[in-house]
């Protein structure tokens, strides 16, 4: 070949890849678009166990544990402890943890002890920041264990047999104005108890959660649970709800079942959310129910039959006592999906399957995409799709959200036991941060720095945050937003809430640095005593949360 050719052939070559590859500008949109629909990022590739259930503590570590009779998991306890248990459906001696510690800031973990079982078990928080976990499987059904948000190698779980008055399984918590906790149904449990108990008392009938019982199926297991701002619980099962004045035992009000008939709880498993509560307007509650599966669906499963996941979502004004259901419908549908508040009031949508039920080996066809659902927005206007995870995360798996704004992803274990070989989904022992979009370098301009805050906050007294930006305060709005932490398992995040506090206009304090006045929150009902993450907004992108504890003036 002559030169002449060869200087033609190169020329040839050399238009082809120029037309193919995208130009440098081209590269960075797309590198933007990618980063405006979140990112994905691998933080541990195994934490040894599966994340079933995950806690934020105000020591920013969170407390993450699966179950005792699995078998062995991949993380040994330290010090050649062992697990001695002749109730375990596995092995007597485990010398196994299943249960970690896992801390933010450094993206490392410890083994915690486990004697008896937590497996799908609920959880609140008390005002000091100790964890109160009650019941689980086998031998741990009537036990309570606790957390508190200590530091060192002997901080672990306290466990306190026998000492729930009814066994609890599947059954749904939530933290009340006085400081106890509510224990509402489980299965074969259709009745409520406290915590700390009431002294000779037994545990109190609610006939709604044997009305909704679905024959063996149940789909009323994990009840959703919210307090609301009068004091009394809204409390969804299968597709009905009710108020329950639970310091009287009685039903006040009964709210229209949602549309399409179709069931929502366990193992229909939806996911439900009371939205952010505002204090700067007229109090307006309202509960939002998205997805779950058809009432045959899990029976049919067992046939190999998988129906599609439900691709509605509901939302209900509980403050109005004329509210009915508004329907929308998400991009795909969704089962075993969780539902996480971000800190300017969006909720994700992440995790979960399009066909199938929750259950072992009853899902297929992950949903990988999340969503993020704007409350705020026109009813057409509200859903976008998110970069896809790499990871599948079906049945058993969680998200919380982190201190930075992050959501913590973890779990997915649709076989009995640690299966990690020849099945479709593999038991998954990693996790992962999703990054929404508010984290993205576009948007590092508009993005609050806490200065300072107190961090004791008084009900209903005033108190200052100072803040800085990198520029001038743009036209956006600033807000101060509070969200509890939430305990999170099959799909349902438990006492999580945000509540938009009382605020007056930010006033300049130097170049750059501002100062917010606002108010603790008006009543212990809207907002219980105990830790939460503080965020100052400022043009709907959040800064990182600060830890407060809300108390009694005469605390």
């Amino acid at each position: 070949m002559d030169k002449d050719n060869i200087i033609f052939l190169f020329l040839l070559v050399l238009i082809f890849f120029t037309l193919q590859l995208p130009s440098a500008s081209e590269m960075l949109i797309s590198g933007s678009r990618r980063r405006l629909q979140g990112e994905w990022r691998l933080l541990q590739k195994s934490i040894g166990i599966s994340a079933v259930h995950m806690q934020l503590l105000s020591n920013n570590k969170v407390v993450i544990f699966d179950t005792t009779d699995f078998g062995h998991s991949n993380l040994s306890l330290p010090g050649g402890r062992c697990r001695y248990d002749p109730s375990d459906l596995v092995s007597r001696e485990d010398c196994s943890a299943h249960s970690v510690l896992y801390d933010i800031g450094s993206n490392t973990f410890r083994a915690l002890m486990l004697q008896t079982d937590p497996w799908c078990s609920s959880g609140a928080v008390l005002p000091d920041g100790t964890l109160v976990q009650t019941g689980g499987f086998n031998d741990g059904d009537r036990v309570v264990r606790t957390l508190a948000p200590c530091t060192g190698e002997n901080c672990d779980w306290v466990e306190h047999n026998r000492t729930l008055i009814q066994r609890r399984w599947y059954s749904t918590n939530h933290i009340l104005p006085d400081a106890r906790i509510i224990v509402v149904g489980g299965r074969r449990q259709h009745n409520y108890e406290f915590y700390p108990k009431i002294s000779g008392l037994s545990a109190f009938r609610l006939k709604f959660l044997s009305d909704t019982r679905d024959g063996d199926h149940e789909n009323n297991l994990y009840p959703f649970v919210f307090l609301l701002p009068d004091g009394n619980l809204f409390i969804f099962a299968n597709t009905r709800a009710i108020i329950l004045d639970y310091k009287r035992n009685k039903v006040v009000r009964k709210l229209p079942s949602i549309p399409g008939g179709e069931p929502r709880n366990y193992p229909s498993t939806g996911s439900a959310v009371l939205l952010p509560l505002d204090e700067n307007r007229p109090m307006e509650v309202e509960i939002m129910v998205c997805g779950g599966a058809p009432r045959r669906a899990f029976g049919l499963t067992a046939h190999g039959v998988y129906m599609n996941a439900l691709s509605s979502c509901g939302r209900i004004i509980i403050s109005s006592h004329r509210g009915r259901w508004k329907m929308e419908t998400m991009p795909t549908p969704r089962v075993m999906s969780d539902m996480v508040i971000l800190p300017n009031g969006d909720i994700l949508i992440i995790n979960g399957a399009a066909m199938g039920t929750a259950g072992w080996e009853n899902a297929r066809q992950p949903v990988t995409t999340p969503l993020i659902y704007r409350p705020n927005r026109k009813q057409n206007n509200r859903f976008s799709v998110m970069e896809a995870s790499p990871r599948p995360r079906v049945y058993h798996s969680t998200a919380i959200l982190m201190t930075d704004g992050r959501v913590l992803i973890g779990g997915s274990s649709t076989y009995k036991y640690y299966n990690f070989n020849d099945v479709e989904f593999p038991t998954d022992l990693s996790l992962e941060a999703f990054y929404p979009p508010y984290l993205a370098p576009e948007y590092e301009h508009l993005k609050p720095t806490i200065l300072f805050i107190d961090e004791i906050l008084i009900y209903k007294n005033p108190f200052s945050v100072t803040f800085t930006l990198p520029r001038p305060l743009s036209t956006g709005t600033v807000s101060v937003k509070i969200i509890a932490p939430s305990f999170t398992t099959h799909s349902f995040s438990m006492n999580q809430r945000m509540v938009v506090l009382k605020g007056v206009a930010a006033v300049t304090a130097s170049s750059n640095t501002y100062t917010f006045t606002a108010y603790g929150p008006s009543t212990t009902e809207i907002a219980p005593p105990g830790y939460y993450l503080l965020f100052v907004v400022h043009a709907d992108i959040p800064s990182s949360g600060i830890w407060v504890q809300i108390q009694d003036l005469y605390v």
